[in-house]
């Protein structure tokens, strides 16, 4: 992803953050991305401030944490957040 990123000419930048590998069940409670909640843009996903959202907007933050686990184990890599800033 960031060999991809970099060669079209993306800046990348210490801090930037990149999100990729949903994955997915088949039944709508196990949908695993903002575009498949949100059915592409048709179904507006209720935040808990009251808010709707379909995509992401210019000013909200986004955390991203992540685990998988096994018999007796789980690995994890924390979180890390970031804020959606406009495009300059």
């Amino acid at each position: 992803m960031l060999a991809h990123h970099t060669v079209t000419g993306c800046n990348m930048r210490v801090g930037d953050m990149c999100g990729t590998g949903t994955i997915s069940g088949p039944t709508e409670n196990s949908y695993g991305s903002l575009l498949e909640l949100t059915w592409r843009g048709e179904k507006p996903l209720q935040l808990s401030s009251g808010e709707t959202r379909t995509f992401l907007q210019d000013g909200d933050t986004l955390t991203i944490k992540g685990y998988c686990q096994g018999d007796g184990y789980r690995i994890g890599f924390g979180e890390v957040t970031g804020k959606i800033l406009p495009a300059k």
